[in-house]
């Protein structure tokens, strides 16, 4: 009995320290194979690095956190932009259907100096957080703070000259269908600046604690990439709102 156990504990030492033995669960490595028709890994190789930054990385594995969480955020993002092209849609059907779009003593927005200079703005301000996130990549901190400032107040100046234009219009938002589409397209847009505003606050807080971007700085081009599809759908409404006369 007693040399049946040790030739049985012999022969589990000799397999935990087999080099062919498997590694232990905490290290082993999980990798999502894609099975799908389409060979996505081979098309991702043809698409530019600025977007090829948005979408999963890393053959699917288990410890790419960023790629999959940029992946995510897009889907996010595009299932936003249904919901402004839904608005958008139906804000282009009844401007084609209705014959007296602006009721009578009613102007309508208008392309003042305030809405271009918030315009400009707003859409230089994708200017300024780019390399504010480029920054950071680099670890240059300071860098990025400050750009990153100056994009938060960018976005404040934008608010602002919402809320003002808000005051100084002719019509409100039950006067007929030019006030209730005026209001909800650049109110939605509205709350989305006011969002990435919050969130840009967030992540220059975090920046003040010590390593925190170390490892990954997922938060940042969560926020960059929002930024970029506020400024977008921005050119999308000031077009259909100030640039299309009735």
């Amino acid at each position: 009995m007693d040399n049946f156990t040790n030739s049985v504990s012999q022969s589990r030492k000799s397999f935990s320290h087999s080099p062919t033995s498997p590694l232990p669960i905490m290290e082993r490595r999980t990798i999502h194979i894609d099975e799908s028709p389409i060979r996505f890994d081979q098309w991702l190789r043809h698409l530019p690095d600025w977007l090829k930054r948005f979408l999963p990385t890393g053959g699917g594995q288990a410890h790419d956190h960023h790629g999959k969480g940029m992946f995510g955020f897009t889907v996010f993002l595009l299932s936003e932009s249904i919901i402004f092209l839904s608005f958008i849609f139906t804000y282009v059907a009844l401007r084609l259907t209705t014959r007296n779009w602006l009721p009578p003593g009613i102007s309508g927005p208008e392309l003042s100096k305030a809405v271009i200079i918030s315009t400009v703005v707003l859409l230089s301000s994708s200017f300024v957080i780019q390399p504010a996130e480029n920054a950071l990549k680099r670890r240059k901190l300071n860098q990025f703070r400050l750009l990153w400032l100056l994009t938060i107040a960018m976005g404040t100046y934008f608010l602002i000259g919402v809320l003002i234009e808000w005051s100084k219009l002719d019509f409100k938002l039950t006067t007929g269908l030019v006030g209730s589409t005026f209001y909800l397209l650049t109110g939605f847009h509205a709350l989305h600046v006011f969002s990435g505003v919050v969130l840009q606050i967030i992540m220059v807080i975090r920046s003040l604690i010590p390593n925190n971007y170390e490892h990954t700085h997922f938060g940042v081009s969560a926020t960059t990439l929002f930024w970029h599809f506020v400024d977008i759908i921005w050119v999308l409404l000031f077009s259909l709102l100030y640039l299309w006369k009735a």
